[in-house]
C-alpha cells in the first residue's frame, strides 16, 4: 500500500515487488546482512529551533553498526546538514567499539536526492546529476556501478568530498526557494507600481542566465523540502556565527507571501468575513501530490476561519490529508468536485495550479457564486478575459479588474 500520492510510484513499486527485485522487511538483522550498500533514507524533520533533527539518521547508523559483520558502505540519502557524515561515522565507531569489533570497516557516503514531488519517478530514472560525496576510491567505484543504469547517455556522476555533497543539497533547494521569494517580491512591487508581473516574467525568463523555472509568482512555497531546508541552513549558519542575511530574507518573504491572498480577500469584503463562504480550489502545496506540509492553503484557511469565514474546498488528491489534519469542523466542507464548492459561495479562491482548474465552466461560476469574484493565487487566467466574462478578478503581481458590461 503506497501511503502517498506520487504519479507512477505505485506501478513501479508493485512491478518490482512482483518481480522479486524489491523486498520489504522489519527484520534489521536480515536487512543489514542483505546489502553491501546500506541507504539511510529517513526523515530529518525540523527541530524546535528549525535545525534538522538527526535522531532517526543516527538511530539507523546505530542499527547498522550493531549488526554488520563485514565492510559496509553507508549512504546518507536523507537531507542532512553539513557534518552529518562525521556524526554517523562517530556513532558507528562507538557502537563497533562497544561490540569489540573495531576491525570492521565502513565508509559513510553523502548521496543527496534531488527528486521533485509530483515528478519523483521521472527524476529518479532520468536524473540531472548524481552527487557522490566521499574520498574513498572503492566507495566511488561501487556507487558508480550502482548508478550506471541511470548514467548511460552521459556521465551524470559528480564526485566530491562529503561536506561539499551535504552542502550541495541545501544550496540547491535554497537557491530555488530564493528564486521563488525574489519573484514574489517583484510581483508585490509590480502590483504597487502598476506593472504586470507576467510580462516581467517573460521579459526576464528569456535571459538564459535566468530561465523560466521557479520564477512564477504565487502564494509562497511549501512542502517537505524548501521550508525546512532554508530553516536548517539558517540554523547551521547561526551555529557558526554567520549571519545568513539572504536566506533569512527568503524565509521572511515566503511567510509574508502566504498571507497575501487573505489580505486581498479581507480588503475586498471591507474586513467583514463573518459567515462568508469561500470556494477553495487546491489544498496540496503543489500539483501532482497530496502533500500539505507547509501548504499555503493551510495558512489561508486558518486565517479565514479566524475571521469567522467558512471554507468549501476541493483538491484532486489531498482531501484525505486535509481530513486527517483538520478533522470535522463546522467551518470546513470537503466537496467531491470543484463545482460542488461553488454552491452558495461568496467568492472562489484558487491556491494550487492543478491542470483541471485551468478550464473551468465560467458560466457555472457566474451562476453559483453569490458574487462573481475570483481570487487567483496562481495567475491561471488573463485579467482582461476575466473582466469580459463578468468577473472581479484578483491575481498576483497584476492589477485587479472589475467586470466589463456591454
Amino acid at each position: 500500500i503506497i501511503p502517498i500520492y506520487e504519479p507512477g510510484l505505485e506501478l513501479l513499486v508493485k512491478e518490482n515487488y512482483a518481480a522479486g527485485r524489491l523486498e520489504f522487511t522489519t527484520d534489521a538483522d536480515y536487512a543489514v546482512a542483505h546489502g553491501n550498500v546500506q541507504f539511510i533514507a529517513v526523515g530529518t524533520p525540523p527541530d524546535e529551533d528549525g535545525s534538522a533533527d538527526l535522531k532517526y539518521v543516527l538511530k539507523v547508523a546505530e542499527t547498522i553498526a550493531e549488526r554488520m559483520e563485514a565492510h559496509r558502505i553507508v549512504v546518507d540519502k536523507s537531507t542532512v546538514p553539513v557534518g552529518t557524515a562525521d556524526k554517523v561515522s562517530q556513532r558507528m565507531a562507538q557502537v563497533l567499539a562497544g561490540r569489540n569489533r573495531k576491525e570492521l570497516t565502513f565508509d559513510v557516503v553523502s548521496n543527496p536526492e534531488f527528486l521533485k514531488e509530483g515528478s519523483a519517478v521521472s527524476d529518479c530514472q532520468k536524473p540531472d546529476r548524481i552527487i557522490i560525496g566521499t574520498e574513498d576510491d572503492n566507495s566511488i567505484e561501487v556507487m558508480r556501478e550502482l548508478y550506471a543504469p541511470f548514467s548511460r547517455n552521459h556521465d551524470k556522476i559528480i564526485a566530491m568530498d562529503v561536506r561539499s555533497a551535504e552542502l550541495t543539497k541545501y544550496a540547491a533547494n535554497c537557491m530555488l526557494a530564493t528564486k521563488i521569494s525574489f519573484m514574489n517580491e517583484i510581483a508585490n512591487l509590480a502590483e504597487l507600481l502598476g506593472a504586470d508581473i507576467e510580462a516581467v516574467r517573460h521579459g526576464i525568463g528569456s535571459d538564459p542566465r535566468i530561465g523560466y523555472q521557479f520564477i512564477y509568482p504565487g502564494v509562497g512555497y511549501g512542502g517537505s523540502c524548501f521550508p525546512k531546508d532554508v530553516q536548517a541552513l539558517i540554523q547551521t549558519a547561526d551555529a557558526i556565527n554567520f549571519d545568513a542575511k539572504v536566506l533569512k530574507a527568503v524565509e521572511a518573504r515566503n511567510h509574508a507571501q502566504k498571507i497575501t491572498l487573505f489580505e486581498k480577500i479581507s480588503a475586498h469584503f471591507n474586513g467583514d468575513l463573518v459567515s462568508k463562504k469561500f470556494a477553495l480550489w487546491g489544498l496540496a502545496f503543489k500539483p501532482n501530490t497530496d502533500d500539505m506540509r507547509e501548504a499555503p492553503s493551510r495558512v489561508l484557511m486558518e486565517a479565514l476561519w479566524a475571521a469567522g469565514a467558512n471554507v468549501q474546498a476541493f483538491d484532486p488528491e489531498a482531501m484525505d490529508e486535509t481530513q486527517r489534519l483538520y478533522g470535522n469542523r463546522d467551518d470546513l466542507s470537503l466537496c467531491g468536485t470543484k463545482e460542488a464548492t461553488l454552491r452558495g459561495a461568496d467568492a472562489l479562491v484558487i491556491v494550487t495550479e492543478w491542470q483541471s482548474f485551468r478550464a473551468p465552466d465560467f458560466s457555472l461560476l457566474i451562476q453559483q457564486l453569490h458574487q462573481p469574484v475570483v481570487f487567483d493565487g496562481r495567475n491561471m487566467f488573463e485579467p482582461d478575459r476575466m473582466a469580459k466574462k463578468g468577473f472581479t478578478y484578483y491575481s498576483v503581481g497584476r492589477q485587479p479588474v472589475a467586470p466589463l458590461h456591454s
